[in-house]
């Protein structure tokens, strides 16, 4: 798989599709997911963001920095407490990219252990890509790998993770994150929704790299998931800015105590769902990183934001992403979350 990452950093077991499957429009996509199409059989269009919006995301990066690389550095240490030396870190695309790369550069720089480190495929609904996992379980011992993301938001993608995992003799379904906002995992570097500023941006924030795909007819039976570079986008590449700023934050020890939060986040999200008449709780996605995602990838209806949190900076993006494409937004209690964004319906659309 092409990608602007080092190949010392990251080994992308996926399928390069790049020229064979035509992006789609935000709003197509949105109408065919919403009629039954599942999202991983198209690819969106992806633009570089206005320079107001980019503005924002170095804001983020300025002001954020700290708190991510602190996270990561907690992260990392429970992670060589819990598996050891020995341990393979696989992300899982492409949001967890970036992260497993910042976890590998931790891990060399305060334990001198050079880590290998992967990057596959999971889709919710269709699940792990089994060719990459049996290429895995063929190169290492199952009992040192571990599955790195960004953030949970509601924990769909865990529960894929656990679902799939539980074939594989030896490998450990659990996830390892920066944030978990939705209290479902002890392997993270935070329980607070935190601002990761990654998920402000797309591929050029992820070594130019698509979402996965999968469609019977581009991937076969014996290949891995696939997907696209962008390489018309490398004139706005950020994918090693967003490295080095963290990096530039590491600290070999965090003094910071861990606070988590009473009850699941899952809860919180049910309970929107029947506030505002959701049927589908897809349809809701809770934490700053899901909803900058609503905002960047689909049709939003509109932006939720914690009553607590009118001046938190850590929502500049989101406030401007929405002033930029006309959501309304709402201030309401809540718990688990900074934010949550919620997608038109497609009657709607």
């Amino acid at each position: 798989m092409r990608t602007s990452y080092h190949k010392d950093d990251v080994i992308f077991l996926l399928k390069d599709i790049t020229g064979v499957v035509e992006p789609q429009s935000t709003e197509e996509r949105e109408k065919q997911i919403q009629a039954g199409r599942h999202y991983c059989e198209m690819l969106p269009i992806e633009y570089v963001p206005s320079e107001k919006y980019m503005e924002a995301y170095q804001e983020a990066l300025k002001n954020y920095a700290g708190s991510t690389a602190e996270a990561v550095g907690v992260l990392a240490d429970k992670i060589i407490g819990k598996k050891g030396r020995n341990v393979v870190l696989v992300s899982l695309a492409r949001a967890g990219t970036p992260i497993g790369i910042l976890l590998k550069h931790y891990i060399r720089m305060k334990y001198e252990i050079d880590v290998p480190h992967y990057s596959i495929s999971i889709i919710r609904g269709r699940g792990i890509d089994d060719n990459a996992v049996k290429f895995l379980i063929r190169h290492h011992n199952p009992a040192d790998i571990l599955f790195v993301d960004g953030w949970i938001g509601k924990g769909a993608i865990l529960n894929e993770l656990e679902k799939d995992i539980a074939a594989y003799d030896g490998i450990s379904p659990e996830l390892a994150v920066v944030a978990d906002p939705a209290n479902v995992t002890e392997l993270c570097g935070t329980h607070d929704d935190i601002l990761i500023p990654s998920s402000c941006l797309n591929s050029t924030v992820s070594g130019l790299v698509s979402r996965t795909f999968l469609r019977d007819d581009v991937i076969g039976k014996d290949d891995f998931h696939g997907a696209v570079y962008y390489g018309e986008l490398k004139d706005s590449d950020l994918s090693y800015g967003f490295i080095e700023s963290i990096e530039k934050e590491f600290r070999m020890n965090s003094s910071k105590k861990e606070i988590k939060k009473e009850g699941l986040g899952i809860d919180e999200v049910r309970k929107l769902a029947e506030t505002y008449d959701i049927r589908d709780i897809n349809l809701i996605k809770p934490g700053i990183g899901e909803t900058t995602r609503v905002l960047l990838r689909r049709v939003p209806w509109k932006v939720l934001i914690n009553s607590e949190c009118r001046d938190d900076i850590s929502l500049t993006h989101i406030i401007r992403l929405a002033e930029e494409k006309g959501v309304s937004i709402e201030y309401c209690p809540l718990v688990h979350y900074k934010a949550c964004g919620l997608i038109k319906k497609l009657t709607d659309v």
